[in-house]
């Protein structure tokens, strides 16, 4: 016990947090079995060590372990967890649990035996958890640590403090919400460098980005996926193909019989691995509204856009380039759909949010005077009368647009 307490307090001492994530804020810490999922590189080791170090610094109540290490290759967690407690351990922070093949077998054990001990655990965001888990439905409180934000990204580059902002507030009044940002510059060429690569946190290393982001694409399909769903290794380039072909044809509706005959298998499959890749965080899936898994979605976008341009930004060839608008519509649906539902559009506007509200996005603001039948000022959450132009090349609201970047204030 004594080597993992030294690694932990080694750890805790040199993290390097640079800067706060708001999911820290949003966790109900009281609770006993915390789950936090992520795709790899968001950094979910340096969250759980930032709140360790922000609340037990110096306090051996608490526990930081990484499942990667061998020792628990020969010992169940369980009886670590037990023999942690009985040393007057109350908080086990469990790093990659899912590495650990009776993860689940054991952390039911340790909610029903040990029921003053709180165990917080990070995993892949492809592992099971809620309903897809028996053996913990309904009990774990399950979350997920999110890439950075643009404003986390903003934060970081001009160390500010920016605050993030609801839907309702931005579109009630665009023009106060922004004032403090616009005060300390423009922020677009801000935001055309988070859009490039400012998602993942790993930017800040001095590495080629756009290598370690392949590299972490490769990996969260070959460890998370096949490892996670069983898949056999044979069938991984089946897998990269798809995902290929996806990226590429991002702004069609996919087929999926012409998908099947790429990768050479069913259509049933197709739809399976298309799942496998949105629940890695690879994807994201749009659907008419009313509309989920397991019909087929009508679009489907990258994840962020930093899978987009490095993917598609004219690396490999001119076929491969990346327009504007797959760039807004993909940032738009990756920082919306935290919080809100987003459907496809239809012919007046880009995208529902909520069934409720109608967005088109544009790159300029438009010339001609009433577009779309933008009639509202000020837009009130409820109201489906008119839709709202989001602009990609707009610093400060003007008239009734709403510049795109302040979207990325949404936490």
């Amino acid at each position: 016990m004594e080597t993992f307490f030294r690694t932990y307090e080694y750890l805790v001492a040199h993290v390097q947090a640079p800067v706060r994530r708001q999911l820290m804020d949003e966790i109900q810490w009281n609770d006993r079995l915390i789950g936090i999922k992520g795709t790899r590189g968001v950094g979910k080791t340096t969250f759980l060590l930032q709140y360790a170090k922000e609340q037990f610094a110096g306090d051996r109540s608490c526990l930081y372990v990484n499942l990667n290490t061998f020792y628990f290759t020969k010992h169940r967690i369980f009886d670590f967890a037990k023999h942690f407690f009985e040393g007057g351990g109350r908080v086990l922070l469990f790093d990659q649990i899912f590495k650990y093949p009776d993860w689940s077998h054991d952390l039911r054990l340790i909610y029903d035996e040990l029921p003053e001990l709180k165990v917080v655990f990070t995993g892949c965001s492809v592992m099971p958890l809620d309903e897809d888990n028996p053996e913990l439905n309904g009990l774990v409180k399950s979350y997920n640590l999110r890439g950075f934000s643009f404003r986390e990204f903003l934060n970081l580059t001009r160390k500010r403090d920016y605050p993030s902002l609801t839907l309702e507030e931005i579109l009630a009044d665009p023009e106060k919400v922004t004032l403090e940002v616009l005060k300390d510059g423009d922020p677009l060429p801000a935001f055309r460098d988070y859009l490039h690569h400012g998602f993942y946190p790993f930017f800040l290393e001095k590495r080629n980005y756009s290598e370690n982001l392949l590299k972490t694409m490769n990996m969260m399909i070959e460890l998370d996926i096949l490892f996670i769903k069983q898949i056999e290794l044979k069938y991984l380039h089946r897998i990269k193909q798809l995902f290929y072909l996806l990226a590429l044809n991002s702004e069609q509706s996919p087929n999926v019989s012409h998908l099947a005959s790429e990768i050479d298998t069913s259509r049933a499959t197709v739809m399976n691995y298309i799942k496998y890749l949105y629940d890695a965080r690879l994807i994201n899936l749009i659907y008419p509204r009313g509309q989920s898994f397991p019909k087929k979605p009508s679009r489907i976008l990258l994840h962020n856009t930093n899978l987009a341009c490095c993917i598609k930004q004219g690396q490999y060839g001119e076929e491969e380039s990346i327009t504007q608008e797959e760039i807004n519509e993909t940032f738009f649906m990756n920082t919306v759909m935290k919080d809100h539902w987003v459907s496809c559009g239809d012919r007046a506007c880009s995208f529902w949010v909520d069934n409720e509200l109608r967005f088109r996005l544009l790159d300029e603001v438009p010339a001609f005077d009433d577009p779309l039948g933008l009639v509202q000022r000020h837009i009130h959450v409820g109201s489906t009368h008119s839709v709202i132009p989001i602009v990609s090349n707009l610093a400060a609201p003007t008239g009734r647009c709403i510049p795109l970047w302040l979207l990325g204030f949404l936490y």
